[in-house]
């Protein structure tokens, strides 16, 4: 009996290894999950925070938010060796910086955002800022 007890919790041990390994490359590979918000699902940054698009990226490949916009609208930072999959894109920034789009739109927080499930940005700027939506 405690063969089989040990056996069995090292098989229930690596599952739950191999589970976290799974849990652990899925967020790695996913610039942002869904979340939830009083205006319904969003995309959200690791940290939980809101995410938004900019109508004034209408250029593909290209963010029209630099400089000071950047300050208030931090872009979705990819890292160098981010690869694209899916419906999510890597862009390069004028900096030189490269930044998560989905479905072709470049991804930002909103600076004045306080706390996970916060959505302030949506419509600012006569309606050209909106929450991303999965």
């Amino acid at each position: 009996m405690t063969i089989k007890t040990t056996a069995t919790l090292k098989t229930t041990l690596a599952g739950f290894g191999l589970a976290l390994l799974l849990t652990a490359c899925a967020a790695d590979m996913a610039p942002a999950m869904p979340g939830s918000t009083a205006i319904g699902s969003v995309l959200t940054d690791a940290k939980g925070m809101t995410l938004y698009t900019f109508d004034r990226d209408a250029t593909p490949g290209k963010s029209a938010c630099n400089g000071p916009c950047a300050t208030n609208w931090p872009p979705l930072m990819a890292a160098a060796d981010a690869k694209p999959m899916g419906d999510w894109s890597i862009i390069t920034r004028d900096d030189g910086g490269k930044q998560w789009a989905y479905k072709g739109k470049p991804l930002y927080a909103w600076a004045k955002d306080n706390k996970p499930g916060d959505t302030t940005g949506d419509g600012f700027l006569n309606n050209a800022w909106h929450v991303a939506r999965p």
